[in-house]
This record gives structure tokens, sequence and C-alpha cells, in this order.
């Protein structure tokens, strides 16, 4: 059409030229004029003979492009050809593309010939230099063509235009209004029912329960469930919405681990609503346009529950939570931080109780297993009360052949890393204790590498209570002291993440600054270990005992560093290694604080570890060997303390010398756990023996000699002769002076000894002026309930009353009486000594109804601490007759 169209102006041209030419105006001004006006009638002719021959050109080449001809071998590279489904041809055409689906049959024959056939079929021949396109819609503009078949094009020639292809499609359908979707009929949208065995939530429950019920009608109600993966959150959520489900129109899960989940999910809940109403369009719709939608349905509904879980932040909820009006919003997630902020409510989730998780082993187990409640005890203790590993075991002993809980305690024991990670049989192997916390530490590891490394550390020690100033050396980080902030910052980042936790406790006294503690689940410390690899294991054990080291204080003696040692006792038994100088101390400690069969446990271990590593005879084995065998004598087992050295001192003689320092230690240690088995004589031939030998070794002032020549005093009176004891600490009492001052505990130790023994050989009074003199150096040096200054005091008490002077003797008994009880404990074998003293005072002081009343209030307390038939209880039973006798004369 378009050929046909230039031949038409062309002719139209001519003709106008040759009218102008020929024609004689005879109205032209000038010549000139004249001339100009033919020039230009000549230049229209030309003009339209040049577009008739144009014209015929192009219908000349569409009239051979209407009979298309097989192409040969010798034709074929004269332009492009192709074949088959899909194969557009294009032949000389630079700059264009094809756009579209492109299907059948092209070719090209010879120079500018094209032909096409099939369904969308394209043909490009010639010099065409623009975009080639198809489709329903396509309009072709081109010369002498020719197609065969639907959607077929050609285009041949000169083309220069835009030809296009493909289907052009109908409009996307829209989703509907939401008003236009009613609300549905109990649409239940829920990953799975919930279990079964669900126990020890109950108040759980009614938590949530309280919180979604509490301001109906005034927006969203939301409550986030915050705890430690694995402790039964999302489990909690599942039987609320189970329970509960039938209040609600609509109850929808939504798996919330990340911001992309949560749009799908929301997503999914769109197509849900919208599916009976316009399927088309929930199909369609983009992600986005999806989940604001199904905002929008919500926001507009009422009674509806939205389950969020696993969410990994508050942020990853906010904008939707803040879109929302009307409905319940129940959240699980592992981090504690930024709910408030959002008017969220936040429930935490703890352990559960220990029969509460008893009874979910036995619900798990056989008849025969569930029975066994002490085996499911310990099991529970070694699970730390977790669910999900309480689960995982009963699951795996239920359906694992020859598996009892016995077993798999002892498998839980050798191989704790295995059974971790040992799911049941059909199980999903996702949710095992080994697996369930790795995303989060993964994620730690991304924010804050050191919060990954303080986790490491914390699983070596113990799992309850450690002190966070055991972290402080931890304040450099990246070459930087910033006196802790960075620490600081990483436990925070593992608290929010539920992983530790964060407790403060107060100091013993209203001067003490409080003191912050953390805490690490077991199973969590277990798994964390299992991800160290290589040598990891070992640098970070070596690491956090040498922060526990650092924090042990100097003297374990000091019961002013005994609250320290309290805390950091159990950290140091699982990170110190055991020939540690950090684990001597704990023993002095312990020894110190009386906890004598803690200090007998921890150098048994001591031992055991040098025997083991460097044999029988080795110095290092034999020295805690000998600190076994005093730990022994010093927790009450004499007679065993006494064996140990005895079998201990020829070997001594033998490996160091019989005049050695550890030899001679050794012998005087042999003496004395004879004399506490009762041998006072045999005690005191060996100190009588040992003494010159320490003289000569070490000299007569030495305190290894001061302390035998004290040792041999004890035992001469002991052994009978309290002039000879009284006589011996008389003479000792100046070197000791002179040696260690006037104020040091040896020598009021000795001071105290002197009065002792004073008392013993029958001289009352000067046992009471001894005790008056000592009483307030001991309150000034020791404290006034120093247990050493209130025994002095009883004792002075006491004496006072042998003097004579009864009452003096209960005025002192009355007044000590309510410090025992306050100190000691008002059942303490001290406490009922005091007031058993108080009831003879009393009555001594002429008041036999007094003593005799608070005889019989003493003597049940007795029996009830000592039994009927203990010396204490038999003496005051006796006590209680001869006042009740009346008689005066004892």
């Amino acid at each position: 059409m378009l050929a046909w169209a230039a031949a038409a102006v062309s002719l139209t041209l001519l003709a106008v030229g040759m009218i102008a030419f020929f024609a004689d105006t005879g109205q032209g001004p000038t010549v000139t004029e004249d001339v100009l006006d033919k020039r230009a009638s000549v230049v229209s002719m030309f003009t339209g003979i040049g577009g008739l021959l144009l014209s015929a050109v192009t219908l000349w080449a569409q009239f051979r492009a209407s009979v298309p001809a097989q192409p040969d071998a010798s034709s074929a590279s004269d332009g492009p050809s192709s074949s088959g489904q899909s194969s557009p041809v294009v032949g000389t055409m630079s700059g264009g593309r094809v756009v579209g689906q492109v299907s059948g049959q092209a070719r090209v024959s010879g120079p500018g010939s094209t032909s096409v056939e099939g369904e969308r079929a394209i043909s490009v021949g010639g010099d065409a230099q623009a975009p080639v396109m198809s489709g329903n819609h396509a309009t072709a503009i081109t010369g002498f063509t020719q197609t065969a078949g639907q959607r077929a094009m050609m285009v041949g020639g000169d083309f220069t235009g835009m030809l296009l292809a493909g289907d052009v499609l109908p409009e996307r359908p829209s989703l509907p209004p939401v008003d236009a979707v009613r609300e549905p009929l109990g649409l239940v949208g829920l990953p799975r029912r919930p279990v079964s065995g669900f126990v020890g939530r109950e108040q759980a429950l009614d938590g949530v329960r309280c919180t979604l019920a509490t301001g109906e009608g005034l927006g969203v109600i939301s409550q986030a469930v915050v705890g430690l993966g694995g402790v039964g959150k999302s489990e909690l959520a599942l039987q609320y919405a189970h329970r509960h489900g039938g209040g609600y129109r609509l109850v929808w899960w939504i798996d919330a681990e990340s911001p992309a989940r949560i749009q799908a999910e929301l997503g999914a809940l769109t197509r849900a609503l919208v599916a009976g109403v316009d399927a088309a369009a929930a199909g369609q719709a983009t992600a986005e346009e999806a989940a604001a939608w199904a905002l929008a349905w919500l926001s507009a509904h009422r009674d509806w529950l939205v389950v969020f879980d696993n969410v990994e932040q508050s942020a990853d909820v906010e904008p939707y939570l803040g879109r929302l009006t009307h409905g319940h919003v129940l959240i699980t997630t592992r981090r504690d931080i930024g709910w408030q902020r959002l008017g969220v409510a936040p429930l935490r989730l703890a352990l559960l109780a220990r029969p509460a998780s008893i009874a979910l082993l036995a619900g798990l187990l056989d008849p025969s297993e569930s029975r066994r409640e002490r085996l499911l005890d310990e099991l529970a203790e070694q699970l730390g009360d977790l669910p999900l590993a309480l689960a995982q075991a009963g699951a795996y002993i239920a359906r694992t052949p020859r598996t009892t809980v016995r077993g798999y305690l002892r498998s839980l024991e050798d191989i704790p890393n295995r059974m971790l990670a040992a799911g049941a049989a059909g199980d999903d192997s996702a949710r095992v204790v080994a697996k369930v916390w790795t995303l989060s530490y993964q994620r730690i590891s991304a924010i804050d590498p050191l919060a990954a490394w303080v986790l490491n550390l914390l699983a070596f020690y113990a799992p309850d209570n450690l002190p966070c100033t055991v972290l402080d050396g931890l304040d450099d980080v990246d070459g930087r002291r910033d006196g802790g902030l960075a620490v600081r910052e990483a436990l925070a980042l593992l608290a929010s993440y539920s992983l530790v936790t964060l407790t403060t406790a107060p100091g013993d006294d209203d001067a003490d600054e409080p003191v912050d503690l953390i805490g690490v689940h077991r199973l969590v410390q277990a798994t964390t270990k299992a991800q160290l690899t290589g040598d990891l294991p070992q640098a970070v054990r070596r690491q956090a005992a040498e922060l526990l080291q650092a924090a042990l204080p100097e003297i374990p003696e000091d019961p002013d560093n005994w609250p320290t040692y309290h805390l950091l006792t159990p950290h140091a038994r699982a990170v110190l290694p055991a020939d540690s100088l950090g684990l001597e101390q704990v023993c002095a400690y312990l020894a110190a604080s009386g906890d004598y069969h803690t200090a007998v446990d921890i150098q048994r271990w001591i031992h055991a570890h040098h025997l083991q590593t460097s044999g029988p005879e080795d110095p290092k084995t034999l020295t805690a060997r000998s600190r076994l065998a005093y730990r022994v004598g010093e927790a009450g087992d004499a007679e065993g303390a006494r064996s140990q050295f005895a079998a201990l001192l020829p070997i001594y003689e033998r490996v160091f010398g019989p005049e050695d320092p550890n030899t001679l230690t050794a012998r005087s240690n042999l003496a004395t756990s004879t004399g506490k088995t009762g041998d006072a004589e045999g005690a005191r031939n060996q100190l009588a023996a040992l003494l010159p030998v320490l003289e000569r070794v070490f000299g007569p002032e030495d305190p290894n000699t001061l302390t035998a020549r004290s040792n041999l005093a004890t035992s001469t009176g002991e052994a009978g002769d309290a002039e000879g004891a009284r006589s011996q600490f008389a003479a000792l009492l100046p070197i000791y002076e002179r040696v260690f001052g006037p104020e040091d505990r040896n020598t009021l130790t000795t001071r105290s000894n002197l009065a002792t023994w004073t008392w013993e050989t029958g001289d009352a009074e000067g046992t009471r002026s001894q005790l008056a003199a000592l009483l307030p150096v001991l309150e000034r040096v020791f404290g006034p309930e120093d247990p050493n200054t209130l025994t002095a005091r009883s004792n002075l008490a006491t004496s006072t009353g042998k003097t004579g002077d009864a009452e003096g003797a209960r005025s002192q008994f009355a007044a000590l009486l309510p410090i025992y009880e306050r100190v000691f404990g008002p059942e303490d074998p001290n406490t009922l000594a005091v007031r058993s003293n108080l009831a003879t005072s009393t009555g001594e002081a002429g008041d036999a109804e007094g003593a005799r009343s608070q005889f019989a209030a003493l003597l049940p307390v007795l029996e009830r601490v000592f039994g009927p038939e203990d010396p204490n209880t038999l003496a005051v039973r006796s006590s209680l007759a001869y006042w009740r006798s009346g008689t005066s004369d004892r």
C-alpha cells in the first residue's frame, strides 16, 4: 500500500511541474521571476519522475517476493535460513531485535528475498535496520511480502520501520477489596497438632490467656514468649492456639525467622482467604501486594489469632504490628529485648520443674522404665530439665532397641556430643539439642565475635553463678582497654538470645557491692564445646583457667575472702588443672572454712592426677599424698590419716632423706594424727623424739620447731600431765610473742591454750584472769563475733562461775546466748552448750525454778538434735532431775 501511495504522489508532482513549465502566465513582473518559475517547474517534474521509478522498483520487488522459491546450496549463502519450532531468521538486519514467541519455519532466499511459514514465524531479509516484533495485534508495513500461517510475518526490501511480535496479555486482575472477603468460619493454619505429653506449663498457658484477654477492643493485643532454645516456646504457642482456637474465626501460624519469610507467610494467608473469591488474583499477586493485603484484611476484621514463631528480633515484626488494629498476636522468640518498646508483654518461659520433667520422661517410656523414678530424676538432672532434651531422650530410649534409661545415662556421660545429636527414628533431625542453638551461635558470631568467644569460655566453667568479674581480664579488645565495656556488651547480646542468664546477688553486708552472676545451661555448654575443633578447646580452657586463677584472692584462709572463694570453687573444680596453684588455694579455703570433705575430694583428685602422670615416688606425687593424708585427718578420720602418714614416712626417708624438711613434716603429721586417734602418750613420745631434730635442722625458733613444741605441750596435757602442759605453754608464750608478735594469731592461740591448761590444773582464778586479759585483744584482732572470741567469752563465763561468782556467770551467759543463736544458729551444738551452762549458772545463783524451767525446755531440743542416748542429752536429763529434786547441794 505504501508503494502505491508513493507512486500517486510522484505522478501529481510530475503533472504540476509540466503545467507550470509550459504555461505562459503573462503576469510575471520581470524576466527574472519568469526564469525562476520555470526552474522550479523543472525540479518538480524530475522529482515526480524519480518517485515513479522508485515506486516501480518497489512494486517489482514485492511481486518477486510473492512467489517463494526453495533455496539450494548455492543460494543459501545469499541470506539466513532456519527451520523448526521457535526458529527466527534474520538476514542482514543490523541494530534490530526479535521480541516475543517465535515458532514455525522461516526462510530467506536470495538477496533481499524472504519467506515464512508456520505459527508465529518471522523472516527478515534485505537491509532491515529496525526492531522486529510479532503478535496478535502487531501491524506489518513492508514491501512485496507474502506470509502464510497464524501470526506469520515477513519483512523484505529496505524496511526501516518497526515490526512487533508477541502475545499482548490481558490486564492482571487485582485482589478484591478486603471488605469483600468475609470472615472465614474457623480457618486454621497450624503447622502440626500439639504433642499429647504437655506437662508443667499450665501456669504459663494461663498467663498467655490472661494477657491476650486483657484490653480487648483497645487495639491489637500481643504477647511475646521468650526463652532459651528448646525450652518449649513454640509448643506453648501451639498448645494455646489449639486449646483456644474455637474462640477465634481465624488462627494462622507464621514461620517468622526472617523478614522475607514473614512476607511470604502473610502472602499464604492472602491466598487462603481469597481462594474462594478470586483465586486467579491471589495467584498472580506479588509477594509485597499479597502481604499488604493480608495486613489490611486483618486490620479490618476481628476475632483472629496470628502466631509469629521464632522471631529473630523485634524489628522484624514491628512494621506489621504497627498496622494491626484488632485481634491477638502471639510471638515466640529467643531475644528478650525490644518488646516493651513495642508495647508487647514478654513472658519468660523457664525450665521445667523436676516433677514435670520426670512426668514428661515417664509418659514417653514403657512402664518398665517409667517406674524407675530415681533414674528418671538423674536423667532430668543431667539434661537440665530442658523440654526438648527430655523429649529427645525419652523418644530415643523408647524407639531404640536395647536402650534403657541407665544405658542412656551412661552414653550421655561417655559420648555426650553423640547423644545430644541423636534423634529418635522418624523424628525431625533438625530438632535435636545439638542443632537447636547452632543458628543463634552463628548469628552471634556475625554480630559480635567477642560474644561468641565469651560463650566459648563460659562453656568450660560450672553452669551457675560465675561472677562477671572473672571476665575482667578480657577487657583488652583489639588492643583497646575499655574497662570491660566490650565484655559487658557481649554478655548483653548473649542474654538477649537467652543463651546466658544474668542475675545479681546482694553483698554479704550493707557495705558490700552487689555481685553480678552469669548462668549457662549445661546443654548450651555441651553443644558449644562440641563446635570447637582442633586445638581450640585446649586454648579456650587454658584462657578460662587463667582468668579464674587471676580472680582468686591471695589469702584463702582470710574469712573476708571466703564469699569470693565460695562462688569460685565450683568453677575452679571445673576448669583449673590438677597441678595448679589455684586448686591448692581452693583446698586451703575449704579446710579453713570447715568444708573438709570437699577438700578431701579435691585433694584425692590432685593425687590421682600426679600418680598417673608422674609415678608413685615423684616429689609432686608424694607432696599430694601427704596433703591428702592431712586433709583426711582434718575431715575427722584420724585413724585413716595416721595409717597414710605411717605408710608414707619410709618412702619420704628413702626418697628425700631422714632429715629433709619434707620428711620431718611427715613425722610431725604422723605424731599429730596419732594423738587425734586418742593415743596421746604415743603422740608425746614421737614429738619428744622429733623436737631435737627440728631444733638442729631448722633452729629453736623456726615456726616448724615452735609448732612441734606447741603440739608436744598439748599431747603432754592430753596424756594426763596438765601441769606439764601449762608449764610448756608458759615457756613457749614469750618466744611466740617475740617471733610472731603479741597480737599474731599463733601467739593468741598459745595464750588461749595456756588458759585452757591452767583451767585443767584446777586454777579457776588464774584462768579467769588470763581470759579477762585475752578477751579485749581477741575482740580487737578478730572481732566481737569471731568464733575464737566467742569461745573465749564462754570460757570466761565458766571460769567466773567456778570462782564462786554464779551471778556473774549467769549474766555473762545470758548476754552471750543471743549472739550464739545469731552467729551459729539456735540448734548448733555450741549454742546448746551455752544454754546448758546458762541453766546451770541460773540454778547455782539460787534460782532453782529458773534452772528447772530452762533444762525442761532444753531437753527435747537435745533429744531431737543429738538423740535420746547422746552423752549431752543424758547430762541435761540428769541436771533436770537434780534441779527438780529440790536439792541445794549437788
